[in-house]
């Protein structure tokens, strides 16, 4: 291991892609070569009840070198990117005082939007118009929702996939509460970027689709063969509202159906990996238009030994 005494600069390593792209690995390799400290930025890895269908670092890897934000929010949590900024604030003060190197590596944009350039300041929305949205998605669907941010939010709504429940109902959230489209409140940062992207080696990995989605199917295999099932059934026990966000990690809603007896075990298999690959293509387009200022790499073994080269 080189230590290389980071506390001296604000320098970081920082590694977005595609679930299964070998993210976790590679910053695994570059913190035992450099003394870092790996930390995470994928929004469903922080959940302590879902370390296999998440493929969240197990033991032995965490035993290698230091890994941070990792299984250290319940599932009853509703974890948002303004609390994981708030942590990675505090675990990145830590591993710079530390004189560590600290590399962050996760799927979660949101995270790394928030990580580079801050956090918008957003209002309060009293409690009784977010249920009054929720109980108009439920009794009319999402798409219907859309459409009324549609004529409130025309902007926004384009953004917006009709089907995205989280976001369309903040985004109606926002204007119906306030009067304004969420853009507008988007403009003001209240919370400032964590880290500056000239001081970054911040690269994306964005491999072949077509081995993408055959390391996609070999892995979900992989889950179910150390326990997958188990870890969604041992999740759906403890009765949680179907709509926290632990509860959309892929593989819960897929396995529910077969514990249900609503299909098989091979189809709930082929479902996640389906939607595994639809998440996968989601979060390469988003990478390709919203982090065209990072280095895009096909491989890992396409980044440098020294990632700052």
């Amino acid at each position: 291991m080189e230590n290389l005494g980071f506390s001296a600069d604000r320098r970081a390593v920082l590694i977005a892609g595609p679930t299964a792209s070998g993210k976790s690995a590679l910053a695994l390799d570059l913190a035992e070569r450099l003394g870092g400290v790996v930390i995470n930025a994928d929004s469903m890895q922080v959940y302590r009840e879902l370390r296999i269908l998440t493929a969240r670092p197990d033991a032995s890897e965490e035993a290698r070198a230091p890994h941070r934000l990792y299984g250290q929010v319940t599932a009853s949590t509703r974890f948002s990117v303004a609390a994981w900024r708030a942590e990675a604030e505090r675990v990145l003060r830590d591993v710079r005082e530390s004189g560590r190197l600290p590399i962050f590596v996760g799927g979660t944009g949101l995270y790394f939007k928030a990580l580079t350039e801050g956090l918008a300041d957003l209002p309060p929305i009293d409690p009784a118009i977010r249920q009054a949205i929720a109980d108009r998605a439920a009794a009319k669907g999402v798409p219907a929702l859309h459409a009324t941010l549609a004529l409130l939010d025309p902007a926004g709504a384009a953004r917006l996939e009709p089907g995205d429940r989280t976001r369309v109902l903040r985004a109606l959230e926002v204007v119906e509460a306030t009067g304004m489209p969420l853009s507008h409140w988007q403009e003001k940062t209240s919370a400032p970027p964590l880290v500056d992207l000239t001081d970054a080696a911040a690269y994306v990995l964005a491999p072949d689709r077509v081995a993408l989605y055959g390391r996609i199917g070999r892995r979900f295999d992989a889950m179910v063969a150390e326990g997958g099932l188990d870890e969604a059934s041992a999740l759906l026990a403890l009765g949680l509202d179907p709509e926290l966000p632990a509860m959309k990690a892929i593989g819960v809603r897929e396995f529910r159906s077969y514990l249900a007896g609503e299909i098989d075990l091979p189809d709930a298999i082929e479902r996640a990996k389906m939607e595994t690959r639809r998440y996968a293509k989601r979060q390469s387009t988003w990478f390709r238009h919203q982090m065209a200022g990072w280095r895009h790499v096909e491989s890992p073994a396409d980044v440098p030994s020294d990632p700052f080269a």
